[in-house]
């Protein structure tokens, strides 16, 4: 029989309780009585003034922003929106129904009062509670980036100068006249130009260096987005934002150990070294290996991992792989002379040492190149054949030979498809 049509009064005020419609199992009910954040409010207290009006409760966002990260939401307003239409996520923050939730804009306050200091801060101590429960491995490390595209467009980059000094400045630079109010000012207590006002215009003086070459944040900087920096996608697009560089254990639990946001044109090899150190110093942790890509694989940190004991897992890229010449692989190389020898067995000496590249280049006769009878699969150069080989190569070997063995593939294929994702 067909039942009547389906009414209701919804805005008639039901007496419920939000206590009982959320499962006992539920996970926010288990996260709830494991995490006890009440120490966020020691934390915070004395960027509060004693009078005014009361604000939200800080632990209320810091719970948001735990919700955000298990339910993979991508934006504040989303997650507000999730927060008013799931009741588990009412009963976390410890809001009724009839109650209203904190508005989107109170995220961007809260933030600007707490600082970066109290946020990383509270990383560390939810990390420390993983530690304590047992979650955290130790035995592997595995290390990631993530490149996050900004809200930023690369027109609107200007020169760095003229965003950080004023006009005024310029015309000195310029030798343009400059108003005698202004020569006051920036002449110092002894008479003399106040030059060093170029030196304050150098904002990266800490940032890793960038090899040969001078990125294009060093010259220009966003008017929308001062922080982002150019970087280029996998889909070949070159747009303006960060990165995220940071490190999980390899234990089932996957914890995030450090985590660190620099200018998307900050490479991840340049922050490897100091990002472990300083996650093993504070973790007290002492790794049998660590997973990467081969972006991590340069010499320096290779040779720093291995002479810590840590084996470094991590495929080397092979510049000369598309070369239609013999490659570097195919020249043994003795110690003892320190010479190395082609396919053919002709000498190959030192000619000279690239202490910028760390690399030395060694170069075999003309004249025996010249009348070689495989020189077409070698080398075009009527001047000898030339190689190099790099200072670390000691290290690089080493690496070389974990590579094809049952547990260096099994930690490659676990690190696709087990922090990849992450």
């Amino acid at each position: 029989m067909l039942g009547p049509v389906k009414s209701c009064d919804l805005g008639r005020p039901v007496a419920v309780s939000l206590d009982r419609l959320v499962p006992h199992d539920h996970f926010y009910r288990y996260l709830d009585a494991r995490l006890d954040l009440s120490f966020v409010r020691d934390w915070v207290r004395e960027a509060y003034p004693d009078r005014g009006r009361p604000s939200v409760d800080p632990v209320v966002f810091f719970k948001l922003y735990l919700v955000m990260f298990f339910e993979g939401t991508r934006s504040e307003r989303q997650l507000l929106a999730l927060a008013a239409d799931r009741l588990s996520v009412r009963w976390y923050l410890g809001y009724g129904l009839e109650e209203t939730l904190p508005d989107a804009s109170g995220f961007t306050r809260f933030r600007q009062r707490l600082g970066l200091t109290v946020f990383r801060r509270f990383f560390e101590r939810v990390v420390d509670l993983c530690q304590d429960a047992g979650l955290v491995w130790g035995n592997e490390v595995v290390a990631d980036a993530t490149r996050i595209p900004g809200n930023a467009s690369t027109d609107s980059l200007v020169p760095r100068l003229r965003e950080v000094v004023d006009d005024r400045l310029l015309a000195l630079f310029r030798g343009d006249a400059v108003p005698d109010d202004a020569a006051a000012d920036d002449a110092a207590p002894d008479g003399s130009r106040r030059w060093d006002l170029l030196e304050e215009c150098r904002l990266d003086q800490g940032r890793p260096p960038s090899g040969p070459y001078r990125r294009l944040s060093d010259r220009k900087i966003s008017r929308t987005d001062p922080d982002a920096a150019a970087m280029s996608m996998r889909d070949g697009r070159s747009v303006l934002g960060d990165q995220d560089h940071y490190l999980v254990d390899g234990g089932k639990g996957r914890i995030i150990l450090h985590c660190l946001v620099t200018p998307g044109d900050v490479a991840e090899n340049h922050v490897l070294l100091d990002q472990l150190r300083r996650t093993l110093f504070r973790r007290k942790l002492r790794p049998k290996r660590l997973l990467a890509d081969a972006k991590y694989a340069t010499g320096e940190n290779i040779r720093a991992l291995e002479e810590q004991g840590i084996r470094a897992y991590m495929p080397l890229p092979e510049w000369d792989k598309s070369s239609p010449y013999y490659h570097n692989a195919a020249f043994t190389y003795d110690g003892e002379r320190d010479v190395s020898r082609c396919p053919q067995g002709q000498v190959l000496k030192l000619e000279w040492t690239d202490e910028a590249g760390g690399r030395a280049i060694y170069r075999a006769r003309a004249a025996s190149c010249n009348s070689c009878s495989v020189k077409s699969e070698c080398t075009r150069s009527k001047q000898g054949r030339l190689i190099s080989r790099s200072v670390h190569a000691e290290y690089l070997d080493r690496v070389r030979g974990y590579q094809g063995t049952p547990a260096y593939e099994k930690a490659i294929r676990k690190r696709n498809v087990w922090i990849e994702p992450r």
